[in-house]
């Protein structure tokens, strides 16, 4: 069988509300809090982080704390490549969603010849740019820096010449190019996007699953039909922002937005989802208990990775000869 490895990643200077880098340390209390074990059964690491850019200031309102930022994503990238050469499957617990792509990286560097999908269970697409953002948070990046592109068809802004140069810096890390194609992402639940990542996402023709069809197939047949989608792709990364719940759950996260999941359709979605073979790393971001109260918005993340931990891990257990 397979071992599940904990990666942690305390960082939060991709993030435009502080607070994400304690949501790690919310989930553990969140965990002793239900009496559960589950930080005692695996194995972890910690991703070097530092989070004092925050109190300097930022290079370019066109892509903030860049500059720190891509030490993070070079970092989160060796730790999810060590582990799956080492045969884990990495459970990745993140601040803020910047550091998905040091997570994209790590699975290419670890398989540069295999052909990598991606699942975006998320409010939003995360297809920004430094040429396109209107918030300059990094957090709205990592899909774009995946997919390798600046979208300069529907550019917005002119960042400085530093910035563009670490822009271009970040995109090799893990391995030359882009990671994977724009039409082996499937989002699900995206629903608050901005004009250039629509863009995007109709040009190449990305999935999104909405929170309507969820309801209306089931979150299981859901799952299926993204898995579906991306049958040609020879493994599949899922990614877990606590934001595509609905605020009315998911008050603990820097980006509410209505008509989100509930607690028990992200469940079904992401245990599910971690049933396929392809699935190789799943990963779980923007948790921020500072904007909650008696941590619920970690109790009920915690709830959605410890039953996804054990779908990942059941699903993987060698059969019993008799």
């Amino acid at each position: 069988m397979k071992e599940i490895l904990l990666i942690e990643v305390k960082s939060e200077l991709g993030a435009g509300t502080r607070g994400a880098s304690l949501g790690i340390d919310a989930v553990k209390i969140a965990s002793i809090d239900l009496q559960s074990d589950f930080f005692a059964r695996y194995d972890s690491v910690n991703v070097r982080t530092d989070n004092s850019p925050l109190f300097t200031g930022f290079i370019s309102p066109s892509a903030k704390y860049v500059n720190a930022i891509i030490g993070v994503e070079k970092r989160v990238c060796n730790a999810v490549c060590e582990a799956l050469e080492f045969g884990q499957l990495p459970m990745v617990l993140a601040g803020d969603h910047s550091t998905a792509f040091g997570t994209i990286a790590g699975v290419k560097k670890a398989f540069p010849d295999k052909r990598l999908g991606v699942i975006w269970v998320d409010a939003h697409a995360d297809l920004h740019t430094p040429y396109t953002t209107p918030s300059g948070n990094v957090h709205g990046m990592p899909l774009a820096m995946a997919l390798g592109t600046d979208n300069r068809d529907v550019q917005t802004n002119e960042p400085p010449a530093e910035v563009a140069h670490i822009w271009e810096e970040i995109k090799k890390i893990g391995i030359e190019g882009p990671k994977l194609h724009p039409s082996d992402v499937v989002f699900i639940s995206k629903r608050d996007t901005e004009a250039p990542e629509d863009y995007l996402a109709e040009k190449y023709g990305m999935r999104n699953y909405t929170t309507e069809e969820v309801r209306k197939y089931g979150p299981k047949k859901v799952a299926a039909m993204a898995l579906e989608q991306l049958r040609e792709c020879d493994m599949i990364y899922v990614s877990f922002d606590v934001d595509s719940l609905d605020p009315s759950v998911s008050v603990g996260t820097g980006t509410p937005v209505p008509g989100g999941l509930t607690v028990e359709e992200a469940k079904v979605i992401n245990t599910e989802l971690v049933k396929s073979p392809k699935v190789l790393c799943w990963e779980m971001v923007e948790i921020n208990p500072t904007l909650d109260s008696e941590n619920k918005m970690a109790e009920v993340a915690f709830e959605i990775m410890e039953a996804t931990a054990r779908s990942f891990e059941d699903s993987r257990m060698k059969p019993v000869l008799v």
